[in-house]
Order: structure tokens, then C-alpha cells, then sequence
């Protein structure tokens, strides 16, 4: 079992240079295709982290087609990486990851949620990471979320008819109900509509007061409009769906969100908003994740060089300060912390919400 650094050891650390020698780090990503688009924002993450603490990186092509995960890795050992990120497809891990543990290099997914692939990393002791979060974290923050802020209140759960919308609501469903809240209404609703009038004075007569809908932004944004239209004071919730395009609907304010945040939170958060803005990249989708996983194997590296031992033992059980937050990976390799957050529509942006526990 690995061993978690003592505190004053990090203390020590965080006086040091973070990597003694170049470092050479894989960034594995689709650069063409249908996936391009994401694979662009890894990209830029990296190379904006890459920059500023003097890592090389070695750019591999992430095709997403199965079996293609022992080229991949065939790619990271001969390019002489000392770890590897990026992945945002199970394929590119599948049948790899035995071949990366065998020459002791790292791999941190920014996406991958099958919980399998961990069970099997686990069991293996491959040096398999997730900068993701698990498949049951969103419903686990949305249900603390409810709880917690709407204690007391007629709860009423909508879903789309989608295997994710049903699956995440039957989830919060469940933990409502052991938390001792039990809906008062509960729906499949009809998705892409143009109009929900007929939904919403259903929640009406159920005396619905505060709505979590598992379902995609705009639909969310059309129940919402809807609702005021009719004069109801709703409050409305949805999940990590919401972070999609305020289009055609607009979302109103005050719709709130658990969903994951790409706003920088770190001490040195202004500075990176600024290099964002000079370089006229959005802060989105993977562009931070691949930031925060560069700057922890920088840091781990740093770590690991002082203290002789294995890069991946480095980075379990270290508190990383990251462009994300803080971020720990325990000993499953996991986040130990849930990075979900409550954000509210607020002036065509969402932002956190203050005042509350997170």
C-alpha cells in the first residue's frame, strides 16, 4: 500500500522547483474527426501549463477506435514520456494501460468514467489516474444539493425519457427517499419541445415549489420560461447538461446548475484568466483539466525526484494546487474530493453560488 507524503515534507516541497530536469509528457488526444474540437482544448491546456514550468510534450493522435490503445502506448514509451495525459476515450486505454504500468509511466484520464476500468487498475496496481469524476458524483452532489437546500420544500423530479435523464434522476430519487424527502410529483416529460405549459401546471397542481430536471439545457430553459409565463415562483435545478449553448431558449435567471466549473480557482487564477484572454482561448471543456493535469506531474515529478521515489507514488495522497482547485488523488487514484459545484444563472453566465457549503 502506498504511502501518504507527510505534511511536513509538503511543506518543505512547496519550496522547491517543481522538476529538477526537462520532463517529457505525453498529451494524448484526437486530432481529427469528430472529436477534434476536444482534442484542440487538451491541447491548449497542456501547452499553456507546458510553457511556464519548461515541459516538453509529445502530441499522440488519439483515434478512439477499439484496440488502439497498445499503439498508443507503444507511441508514449518510445517518445521517452515520463507520464502520459489526456484520454478521453476508454478505447485509447483499453489493453494500453498493462503495457504503460509494465514501463512505469503514469496515465491521468480527463474523461473516461467507466468505473470497470478503475475496478481493473485497482486490482492490477497499474498507475491509472482520473482528473474525471466517477459515474455516481453527479448524482451524489445533486442529492446533497437538494438535501441540504431544499429541506422542507415540495420537491418535485422530471426526467427526459433518456437512459442518462431516467437513470440520474432514479439515483436522486433513491437518495431523497433514504434521506427522508419524498417528491411530490414525479414525470417523464416529452424532450425538444417547444413549449411545456401543460408540464408545468401539472407541477402547479401538485404544489410543486422547487423542480430538479434531468434533462438537456434547452428543455430545462423552456420549462422555466413556461413557468413564468404562468406566474409560478419555481425554483429549478438541472445538471451537468446545463453547460451547453443558451440557445434557441434562453435560460433564466436564477435556474440553478450542479455541474462542473471551468472558472480558474487558484491563487493564480487572475494571472491565467489573463494569459486565457492575451491568447484569445475560452477557458472550456478540457482546456483547464489538461492545465491541472500537467501542472500535477510537473509537481509530482518535483516531488519525486526529491524524494526517490516512483512518479505515480508521488501522486497519490499529494494536495496539487491546480488551475481547477485543489485536487487529490487518494489511494483508489480517484478524486478525493467531489469537483461537482452549485452554480446559478446569473447575466448570461453561470457562477458559483456564494454563501452556501459546496
Amino acid at each position: 500500500m502506498r504511502r501518504l507524503l507527510p505534511a511536513g515534507v509538503l511543506v518543505a516541497l512547496a519550496y522547491t522547483p517543481a522538476v529538477a530536469e526537462p520532463l517529457t509528457l505525453a498529451v494524448v488526444a484526437p486530432d481529427s474527426g469528430l472529436f477534434d474540437v476536444l482534442g484542440e482544448q487538451v491541447r491548449q491546456g497542456a501547452h499553456l501549463a507546458a510553457d511556464r514550468l519548461s515541459i516538453s510534450l509529445v502530441e499522440i493522435n488519439e483515434s478512439c477506435t477499439q484496440g488502439s490503445g497498445p499503439e498508443i502506448a507503444e507511441q508514449i514509451r518510445k517518445a521517452g514520456a515520463k507520464a502520459a495525459i489526456g484520454f478521453l476515450c476508454s478505447e485509447s486505454l483499453v489493453d494500453g494501460l498493462p503495457a504503460l504500468a509494465e514501463a512505469g509511466i503514469p496515465a491521468i484520464t480527463l474523461s473516461v468514467r467507466w468505473k470497470g476500468l478503475m475496478e481493473d487498475a485497482a486490482k492490477q496496481g497499474w498507475p491509472f489516474f482520473r482528473l474525471a469524476p466517477d459515474s455516481d458524483a453527479e448524482a451524489e452532489k445533486l442529492s446533497e444539493v437538494i438535501l441540504r437546500d431544499w429541506a422542507g420544500a415540495a420537491v418535485a423530479l422530471l426526467d427526459d425519457g433518456t437512459i442518462r435523464g431516467r437513470e440520474l434522476t432514479d439515483q436522486i430519487r433513491t437518495s431523497l427517499e433514504n434521506g427522508g424527502l419524498k417528491p411530490v410529483f414525479t414525470d417523464t416529460f416529452r424532450p425538444g419541445q417547444e413549449q411545456q405549459v401543460a408540464l408545468v401546471r401539472r407541477l402547479q397542481k401538485a404544489g410543486a415549489s422547487h423542480v430538479f430536471i434531468g434533462g438537456d439545457r434547452n428543455d430545462v430553459a423552456v420549462i422555466a420560461r413556461d413557468a413564468k409565463s404562468e406566474n409560478l415562483a419555481l425554483s429549478f435545478l438541472g445538471g451537468d447538461a446545463m453547460r451547453a449553448a443558451d440557445a434557441p431558449v434562453p435560460l433564466q435567471d436564477g435556474v440553478l446548475a450542479v455541474a462542473l466549473d471551468n472558472t480558474p480557482r487558484a491563487p493564480a487564477a487572475e494571472g491565467l484568466a489573463a494569459e486565457l484572454a492575451e491568447k484569445k482561448i475560452a477557458g472550456e471543456g478540457y482546456v483547464l483539466p489538461a492545465h491541472a493535469a500537467a501542472t500535477i506531474v510537473a509537481d509530482a515529478a518535483g516531488i519525486s525526484s526529491a524524494m526517490g521515489m516512483p512518479l505515480a507514488d508521488a501522486m497519490v495522497g499529494t494536495p496539487f494546487e491546480t488551475a481547477v482547485g485543489p485536487v487529490t488523488f487518494g489511494e483508489d487514484h480517484e478524486l478525493t474530493d467531489n469537483p461537482y459545484r452549485l452554480l446559478e444563472w446569473r447575466n448570461g453566465a453561470f457562477v458559483s453560488v456564494a454563501g452556501r457549503t459546496q
